[in-house]
């Protein structure tokens, strides 16, 4: 929201500086992000007179003029088309920086004649592209010597004021200036809402026609006819404090339904009342039918938009935008000017799905002051008549008021409850009286209590909680006590919850595997979704672009994407992990929490005695583990399928089971896949879901004992020879199992298959490590175990190999 000091000001008579009011704001909530001052780079430029002008002796396109300035009369030497006697201009005198170029001017000899100054165009004050002549002024009210910001009319200096949502009144600048004046920075000046005097005919009818449960989308409809206006260009005050919130002028009629809605928060709109047929409807639209809007875009409705029709069909879209068909040209002489209440919930949805983005929604999704309807449409009448001209005749009313009254109940100590603040209910009363409130003193149950109704203006106040907060705003925050925070335990309870620190634990355990978290989109194009299993992709009905326009159902599309970037800017190898949502289905609760993460190139860093292997399978399933291990489950309760989706190599890839339940998918990413993404490198990755993953057991709130280990383990390496297609993982089970208490740790390091072995059969190479709690292990009880772990894999079909 922007607005300029001089526009404040018409609302509130101040005597505080620029300063003391932008302080002020930020201190109510109304948050000053950046004052620009559109007069400030003009400082020194002043108002000229050219009395008269002479050709330049030695160039024929340049003119001699003789310039009457603050400092008497100068001579300066001039090549504008424009530049002749008894016009008045802008002046630059040696040591002023030009703003279009930033350059200091300097005294200079133009083809032998010396010039004391410059005469500029619009384009050197940066105040436009116009540079075909010299700024031409009325002279009316003019001075020699007068400030160039004053006569140009620059409105300034710009405050810009970052809103909260709910602070729908402060999208109009009366809404600041009452809040301003609330606080004590001066008297609220409101607007003048006399009633116009009817001269002319009355328009057309209007009808709301909505069924019953939807009679809350418009409950209020006013339109006013006004014949006879001159729709040309506003009048320059009108334009330049447009422009200086940045606003386009476009012509008199417009800008003036601009200039109400960012001066009291009225959106209003004006239509072309020679070409609309018949009476107008208030409706909801009808399947088909489509309106061209004013933004140049047609849009397909449906039956949740509400449309302002005639009899050809829809002409605006309710709150939102009107229709191109119906807008106001310079042609124009009879108008309809409507003012309307929409329903905020109703206009947020049409906005969205159509993707439209108006002043106008902005102020009706966030709701608007009901009883401003009438008010509003006697200070825009008045504005028209006497910027446009014209005839107004009475005003026709659709529907009626919607209640709004909330009367609710304060009790004074609410405020020392909530914030600390003291304050007499006697004061309380006057601020909220300041603010717009109802107020009217009582007792309950002996204390004093304030019966309180909020202004029309308020929608956002609902509880008690809101008053307290009105009440603290203009006391100041900063006089809210420093209080200490009173533990109802010695022991602080956990604020995070068991999924937010799971997920903690493993982002930062991915981080120390030497993967970079990547943190992307939640799209993808559907091209891409179908390539990782989406039969039908989840799209988007308000995409960023046509290409991300489809929810991803896995993590690793956008992954693959980041690393085929890095690999195609001389990049040869990385890793590379996000965890994020992905999505089954476009319904609540089909979102779930994923991790994927991936490896391309190389394994590890050049050496010089040997080149690097590239990444593998394994590398893939070492980061699942890990990933899964962080999340609180025992690596050695993991079974390994060879299982996985269409978008890992065949006989390359697997899944980490823990029974029936998949926990994660690991492998090399098939080169077709690979290829789609125009990545050359060698890829591995992995993906798991870790709302999927079981719980760990919830644990007490004492540690478990350390259990210390201070005898020496025992390695024991055995070779079994197992069928060809035999898998590695059952075997290792039994291995586990023959004592849970002295076999610590089973794992397989080798695989060979070839000669010396039997045909159709592979060697399995596999570490055992033994280790005792209380006692060094005898030789004798190693051998032990050794023989039942000999018989446990026979019974599996393995034998030891001679």
């Amino acid at each position: 929201m922007k607005l300029t000091l001089p526009w404040l000001t018409e609302h509130l008579d101040t005597d505080k500086s620029l300063a003391e009011l932008a302080d002020k704001m930020t201190a109510l909530g109304l948050e000053v992000e950046e004052i620009v001052d559109p007069g400030a780079p003009l400082e020194g430029f002043t108002v000229a007179h050219v009395l008269s002008t002479r050709p330049h002796p030695d160039a024929e396109r340049l003119k001699i003029c003789t310039v009457d300035t603050k400092d008497g009369l100068k001579e300066i030497v001039c090549g504008a088309p424009n530049a002749r006697g008894d016009i008045w201009g802008i002046l630059a005198v040696e040591g002023l920086r030009i703003p279009a170029s930033g350059e200091v001017l300097k005294k200079a000899r133009i083809r032998g004649v010396e010039s004391q100054g410059m005469l500029c165009s619009a384009r050197e004050l940066g105040l436009g592209q116009d540079h075909d002549g010299i700024i031409e002024l009325s002279a009316e009210g003019l001075e020699v010597g007068m400030p160039a910001a004053c006569a140009l009319g620059l409105e300034g200096p710009v405050i810009e004021v970052k809103l909260t949502p709910d602070r729908a009144d402060c999208f109009g600048i009366a809404g600041i200036a009452r809040d301003l004046a609330a606080a004590g920075m001066g008297r609220l000046r409101p607007r003048s809402f006399d009633p116009i005097p009817v001269e002319g005919p009355s328009g057309p009818g209007i009808r709301l026609d909505f069924m019953p449960e939807q009679r809350q989308a418009c409950p209020l409809f006013v339109g006013r006819r006004i014949s006879g206006v001159r729709n040309g260009a506003s009048p320059r005050w009108l334009q330049e404090r447009l422009r200086a919130v940045g606003l386009r002028p476009i012509s008199a009629l417009v800008d003036i339904t601009n200039f109400v809605m960012l001066d009291i928060n009225r959106p209003l709109h004006v239509f072309d009342l020679g070409k609309l047929e018949g009476d107008l409807t208030v409706r909801m639209a009808r399947p088909g039918e489509k309106l061209a809007a004013l933004d140049q875009r047609t849009y397909e409705l449906d039956a949740q938009t509400v449309v302002v029709a005639d009899d050809k069909g829809p002409q605006a879209l309710g709150g939102i935008m009107g229709g191109e068909a119906s807008g106001v040209t310079e042609a124009t002489t009879d108008i309809l000017l409507e003012i309307a209440l929409f329903d905020p919930m109703v206009t947020a949805r049409t906005g969205r799905r159509l993707g439209i983005e108006s002043d106008a929604r902005v102020r009706f999704e966030r709701g608007l002051d009901p009883e401003l309807v009438m008010p509003a449409t006697e200070y825009a009448t008045r504005l028209i008549l006497e910027i446009c001209g014209g005839k107004a005749g009475p005003s026709s009313v659709a529907g009626e008021m919607p209640a709004w009254r909330r009367p609710m109940s304060y009790r004074p100590a609410a405020l020392q409850r909530l914030t600390g603040i003291e304050l007499e209910s006697g004061r309380a009363r006057e601020m909220l009286l300041a603010l717009g409130f109802e107020v009217e003193a009582s007792a309950q149950g002996g204390q004093p209590h304030l019966d309180v109704v909020p202004p029309s203006w308020r929608g956002d106040i609902t509880t008690e909680a809101c008053i307290v907060e009105e009440l603290a705003r203009l006391v100041g925050y900063e006089h809210i006590p420093e209080t200490s925070v009173h533990r109802e335990t010695s022991v602080g309870r956990p604020v995070l919850t068991v999924e937010q620190r799971r997920r903690s634990l493993v982002r930062r355990v991915m981080a120390e595997s030497g993967l970079f978290e990547a943190v992307t989109w939640s799209f993808i194009p559907p091209a891409q979704a179908v390539l990782f299993g989406a039969a039908s992709p989840i799209l988007k009905q308000n995409p960023l672009n046509a290409e991300l326009s489809a929810m991803r159902p896995s993590l690793l599309p956008n992954l693959l994407s980041a690393a085929a970037r890095n690999y195609a800017r001389s990049i040869p190898q990385g890793g590379l992990f996000e965890l994020g949502p992905r999505f089954k289905g476009a319904q609540p609760g089909e979102q779930v929490w994923g991790l994927a993460g991936l490896r391309f190139g190389a394994a590890g860093p050049r050496t010089w005695s040997q080149a690097p292997r590239l990444v593998d399978a394994l590398d893939a399933k070492a980061d699942a583990l890990a990933a899964i291990e962080a999340a609180g489950i025992r690596a050695d309760a993991v079974q390994v399928s060879a299982e996985a989706p269409v978008w890992y190599h065949p006989g390359r890839s697997g899944a980490l089971k823990q029974g029936p339940n998949v926990l994660a998918y690991f492998g090399q990413i098939h080169p077709r896949v690979q290829q789609a993404f125009d990545l050359d490198a060698q890829t591995v990755a992995f993906e798991l879901d870790l709302d999927a993953l079981p719980h760990p057991k919830a644990r007490g709130k004492n540690r478990a004992a350390l259990e210390t280990m201070p005898y020496p383990p025992v390695d024991r390496d055995f070779a079994f020879i197992v069928d060809g297609d035999r898998e590695a993982e059952s075997l290792l089970k039994s291995v586990r199992l023959v004592d849970r208490k002295l076999v610590r740790e089973v794992r397989l390091f080798d695989v060979y298959q070839g000669k010396g072995l039997p045909e159709g059969k592979k060697s399995f190479g596999v570490a055992v490590r033994l280790q005792a709690a209380d006692r060094t292990l005898a030789e004798a009880e190693i051998d032990a175990i050794a023989r039942r772990i000999v018989e446990a894999a026979a019974k599996h079909g393995a034998s030891l190999r001679q």
